[in-house]
């Protein structure tokens, strides 16, 4: 099914199958990132959290659902990869702020 994700959305899913660098550029200098029980604050955690995940797996996400929700967007993607458990269903709950993400959390 497509979708019509909002800008910002729809170009971190873009660059996180392809570039580190472009998924940095999504986020806000203070961004935060939830995802496995960690949180990561401002670009260069973030940038380490991408660079390990990318590092110790290969993996693509296909969003097919999106809402919005007391000011955030909610995408629910279908993640396969050589991680355990592949394939899964994720929820990605996004704040933006100024066309940039400024908080991302990720969860099943």
């Amino acid at each position: 099914m497509l979708i019509t994700l909002p800008g910002p959305i729809a170009n971190y899913f873009a660059a996180d199958r392809h570039d580190a660098d472009a998924v940095i550029a999504c986020f806000t200098d203070a961004a935060i990132v939830l995802d496995e029980g960690e949180t990561y604050v401002g670009q260069a955690a973030i940038r380490q959290w991408k660079a390990a995940a990318s590092k110790e797996f290969n993996y693509t996400v296909e969003p097919f659902a999106v809402t919005e929700r007391d000011g955030c967007f909610v995408v629910k993607g279908h993640v396969s990869g050589n991680f355990p458990g592949s394939p899964v269903d994720l929820r990605y709950v996004f704040a933006l702020e100024s066309d940039l993400i400024a908080r991302l959390e990720i969860a099943i």
